[in-house]
């Protein structure tokens, strides 16, 4: 074990994780919120959270970056949303009947997105992808449709079919998702020219991926071309690059539009958008066949729609990307020093987006990896930052960044020691993580009660 100082325990998030695991399957209703993605022992079980602080059940406090899986932008406990909340749903959540409220956060939606003319409230973003999906294929008469190259875009059969965890998904559905590459016209063309393609899903830019020039105004044509809808998922750019999403970013509207995680600071809220000619299919003022495009019970519930209309409210009050950008920023450039300076930059960096950072972590051979990854884990979380990325939020202050540095500093320390004896051995307590989406439970099973 490292010499952190004051050393942190985590024996009751141990066994309220064990207990997890009894009850959940993955032992957390995310993967990315698994156990698998901290080091061995050491995920802890959250109490409760303040701004850009989170406490577990063992007391001990961290400064949390990712924040909710990105869905927390103006920090955790935000009261005008908590109010707004707390507001709406005193006077109940569900009704047999549409609300006031569904107008007026619908006109807040459209009114933030102007390449949208309509819009469909749900829970989550899968449901909004889906039914995207759903209604390209509705209204091009096609089944195939081309993803990016891009991490995730829905639970569903369509997109997980493509992944290493297609385990109950007939071959059928997989072959109906094609992908092509980010920033790589020539192979987004070669898939629209192969087969008839309902649609194209892309995120328009990522944490580590911006657009190059003309590369989305090149999808838009290609689109156009062969008769295809353009669908620009806006999950993490959606309040995180903007709060009229990429779209508006990089001047290029899609057909439709698919959001979720910020839009609600943490409360279930999604939404899918687009052009009335589209929507228009899953209403009742059409002539075709119509598209059941979503239906849910809880997609107009008051509480998700206060949140959202809360969350419009401050940034429009505020300027919580313009506060996340300045200390993602400092973060980065800082974080980034101190690793020069410890003569390790081409092993450990910061990048991406100020307002979505993620750290690189790369083995004595400068190969990404995991083992020295969960090593930058493990003497981060003792020392009080907790994060899988430096995702941030509004919340976080320049003494919550100035913290998140010298934490760094420390553990880019030991980080060095395994460098130069070319491993981690001796310093890593237990397994390295895992990526969340693999076939099997190995590298990181989760031990059963009868096992040691």
């Amino acid at each position: 074990m490292t010499d952190t100082g004051d050393m942190r325990t985590f024996s009751r998030s141990n066994v309220l994780q064990a207990r997890l695991h009894q009850l959940v399957p993955g032992g957390a209703h995310t993967y990315a919120r698994g156990a698998d993605q901290y080091p061995d022992a050491m995920a802890p079980v959250l109490t409760r959270g303040l701004g850009a602080h989170v406490w577990d059940a063992d007391g001990n406090s961290y400064v949390e970056y990712g924040m909710g899986l990105r869905s927390v932008t103006l920090g955790h406990g935000y009261r005008p949303v908590v109010e707004a909340v707390t507001a709406a749903i005193a006077d109940g959540t569900n009704f047999s009947r549409p609300t006031e409220l569904e107008v007026q956060a619908a006109e807040d939606f459209l009114t933030l997105v102007p390449g949208a003319d309509m819009v469909k409230f749900a829970k989550n973003g899968s449901d909004a992808t889906t039914a995207a999906v759903r209604l390209a294929r509705a209204a091009t008469g096609r089944q195939i449709v081309a993803i990016c190259d891009q991490p995730f875009f829905s639970v569903d059969d369509w997109f997980i079919g493509t992944t290493e965890m297609d385990s109950g998904i007939p071959e059928q559905t997989s072959a109906q998702t094609v992908r092509f590459g980010f920033n790589d016209l020539a192979s987004l063309d070669a898939a629209l020219s192969a087969q008839p393609v309902a649609c194209v899903f892309l995120e328009a830019a990522t944490a580590t991926a911006e657009p190059a020039p003309g590369f989305l105004e090149g999808v838009r044509t290609l689109c156009d071309k062969y008769g295809t809808l353009l669908v620009f998922d806006e999950m993490i750019t959606g309040f995180r690059w903007s709060a009229s999403g990429a779209q508006t970013v990089y001047n290029v509207q899609p057909d439709l539009s698919t959001w979720g995680k910020a839009m609600g600071n943490g409360f279930p809220v999604s939404a899918l958008a687009g052009k009335r000619e589209y929507m228009e299919l899953g209403g009742l003022r059409t002539d075709r066949d119509r598209v059941f495009l979503l239906s849910t019970t809880h997609g107009p519930e008051t509480g998700g729609l206060a949140a959202f209309r809360a969350v419009v409210a401050a940034y429009a009050a505020t300027e919580p990307i313009a506060r996340m950008e300045a200390t993602g920023a400092t973060l980065a450039r800082e974080a980034n020093a101190v690793a020069a300076e410890l003569g390790i930059a081409d092993h450990f960096q910061v990048i991406g987006r100020p307002s979505c950072l993620v750290f690189i972590t790369r083995d004595v051979d400068k190969r990404p990896s995991q083992p020295f990854r969960t090593l930058f884990l493990q003497e981060m979380l003792h020392r009080g930052i907790l994060g899988q990325s430096f995702v941030n939020s509004a919340a976080h202050t320049d003494d919550d960044v100035a913290e998140t540095v010298r934490a760094t500093r420390a553990s880019l320390l030991v980080y060095r020691r395994a460098l130069e004896a070319g491993t981690v051995d001796g310093l890593l307590v237990g397994r390295p993580v895992a990526p969340a989406l693999r076939r099997l439970a190995a590298p990181r099973r989760a031990l059963d009660s009868n096992e040691s």
